[in-house]
């Protein structure tokens, strides 16, 4: 079934990265109230843990570098109810999926089949160790199919990314560190100038790559060793494995059902690059 999570997160990805990409959601958490992109995305997507302090939510995301979260919770609740920030992120995050798929694909039955499967795995997967999964299990599943199939394709990511974090943990790989590894594995060239951590202090910087380098994973050049590349690799197919009973719920007929209906809505958010 690895190979199942591998592809259904390639169909998946593209409809969750609306949220962080498309204007839609910012839109929504801008008229909220909220003054940056960064404190949408912490009070959007970190709610579901409810109004926990800064250290849970660093743990829990794993991938921001310290501080990061503190500068946005809990401040971000002070004037704003956890759950007007939540219900602004689906209701953002549809809005940009329907407006990029159009009003056609947003309204086919194609759509709201695909919507209904996704959301049968989705409520189904193991629960215990993931915490944001747990989260956003937590939440209602809207009605409306085009919010489902968001909602659902976010618990599925959050469901993954828990798994992820897990993999990670074993191969001793902090969130920067794992940044740093997806970047070369992207091939940016030099990996420090990734959009998630070029913006981290260049002293910080500079420890994370000569740590990876005395654990044999990156060379003097910057870029993977031999070693560096098999510890990746390892992360991906752990974070596959992990992911796989999420589908357990779903008939082989049903997966492959699901993953026709999804090819072509996949394509036309990837064309349009999420946005």
């Amino acid at each position: 079934m690895t190979h199942i999570a591998r592809r259904m997160f390639e169909l998946l990805e593209p409809i969750c990265l609306v949220t962080f990409l498309a204007e839609e959601c910012n839109e929504e958490m801008a008229a909220l109230g909220h003054r940056t992109y960064w404190d949408g995305y912490f009070a959007g997507r970190g709610g579901v843990l409810g109004e926990v302090p800064a250290e849970v939510m660093h743990a829990a995301f794993y991938s921001f570098a310290d501080g990061e979260v503190a500068r946005h919770i809990p401040s971000a609740w002070r004037t704003i109810p956890r759950e007007a920030s939540i219900a602004a992120r689906e209701r953002g995050s549809a809005a940009s999926l329907r407006r990029i798929l159009g009003a056609e694909a947003a309204g086919s039955a194609g759509l709201a089949r695909a919507a209904d499967l996704m959301t049968k795995a989705a409520v189904s997967a193991p629960m215990e160790g993931r915490m944001m999964y747990a989260g956003m299990r937590s939440l209602p599943v809207p009605g409306e199919p085009v919010a489902r199939l968001w909602h659902s394709a976010t618990m599925l990511r959050e469901h993954r990314a828990d798994g992820h974090i897990a993999a990670l943990i074993g191969e001793r790989v902090g969130g920067t560190e794992a940044h740093v590894l997806s970047a070369l594995d992207m091939g940016i060239d030099p990996p420090e100038s990734f959009g998630r951590i070029h913006h981290l202090p260049k002293e910080r910087l500079a420890a994370v790559m000569r740590g990876l380098r005395e654990r044999g994973l990156v060379d003097a050049d910057s870029r993977f060793t031999e070693a560096g590349r098999a510890t990746k690799g390892r992360i991906e197919a752990l974070t596959d494995e992990l992911a796989a009973p999420a589908y357990d719920a779903l008939a082989p007929d049903e997966l492959d059902e699901l993953i026709v209906v999804l090819e072509p809505l996949t394509a036309t958010l990837v064309a349009a690059g999420s946005q």
